[in-house]
């Protein structure tokens, strides 16, 4: 079951909408399934969906409502992932982490699932790490998240499990950068790094030309033992 939520902001004076996924039963934990650049778009939503059949309550805020509700956008169309990368330079992350703040929030009060984890994908990516180190979200899983390295300084602060999936020839991530997340990162108890070697931005996507079948199917095996392990 499917459905359009909308969820307060922190202040309680605006509010934002999400898609919403429900498993058929009482849910196990949630999931907060954080936006590629490309917006709540079909990629995602079908997100959603495969963790609801998983037995989650799948929730995908829309984190570009400030600058345009509703954003749905193709990465295999160049205008419209042009267009992305302009919504991605505009977007305020720092509000996009009060943002799942208020998501979590959301969830635990007014749907009454304590247990919350996130899920994000290329900016979403970076933003699960934040929402790790910001947050007191209970594990937090990053598909090529872009300029984690930049974040380090943060990584004291990461109190609940992270996993990190790194594609090894990712586009918008290169090889210094990969090297800086492992330096920083490999010995910190409460994260784990996977590489995927020879891999490019964006292979774990539900839809389009990007998607490597085999890497994508055993990242989403290790994300899906990942979250039974630390949510239930």
């Amino acid at each position: 079951m499917t459905e359009t939520a909308t969820i307060p902001t922190l202040s309680g004076q605006d509010g934002f909408t999400a898609y919403v996924a429900r498993p058929s039963g009482a849910p196990r934990a949630a999931i907060i399934v954080i936006q590629e650049i490309f917006g709540v778009n079909a990629g995602i939503r079908r997100k959603c969906d495969r963790l609801a059949e998983e037995g989650y309550l799948a929730v995908a805020p829309d984190l570009f409502w400030r600058l345009e509700p509703g954003v749905e956008l193709d990465p295999d169309v160049e205008p419209e992932f042009q267009r992305a990368l302009t919504l991605m330079g505009q977007f305020n992350q720092d509000q996009g982490i009060r943002d799942i703040e208020a998501t979590i929030h959301h969830i635990r009060r007014t749907e009454g699932v304590p247990k919350v984890g996130c899920v994000g994908y290329c900016l979403g990516g970076r933003l699960a790490y934040m929402t790790a180190a910001r947050t007191d979200i209970d594990g937090s899983v990053g598909y090529y998240g872009v300029g984690i390295d930049g974040l380090l300084g943060e990584k004291h602060a990461i109190a609940h499990p992270l996993m990190l999936h790194i594609p090894t020839e990712d586009g918008f991530v290169d090889k210094a950068t990969q090297q800086a997340m492992h330096a920083g990162l490999d010995g910190h108890p409460k994260v784990t790094l996977h590489d995927y070697e020879g891999l490019d931005h964006g292979f774990a996507t539900e839809f389009g030309k990007r998607r490597a079948e085999e890497a994508a199917q055993l990242a989403d095996q290790r994300t899906s033992a990942f979250f039974a392990q630390h949510l239930g």
